[in-house]
């Protein structure tokens, strides 16, 4: 899966605030990631990230 800085990402569950949609802050073996809704921001490994993401909504990064 290609992340990018900045893109914004649908997760399948909800954070308990009740947004599903994140900002990528970080990307590398480790993804960071900021919940739009409530700005709570988290760390996770890669695999776990890309098995939980639903859709990519907006990609700014990369071209």
């Amino acid at each position: 899966m290609e992340l990018h800085l900045h893109d914004k990402v649908e997760l399948k569950k909800e954070h308990p605030c009740g947004s599903k949609t994140w900002e990528v802050l970080r990307v590398g073996m480790d993804i960071k990631l900021r919940c739009l809704g409530c700005g709570h921001e988290l760390m996770l490994p890669r695999s776990k990230v890309e098995k939980s993401i639903r859709k990519i909504l907006t990609e700014e990064g990369g071209k």
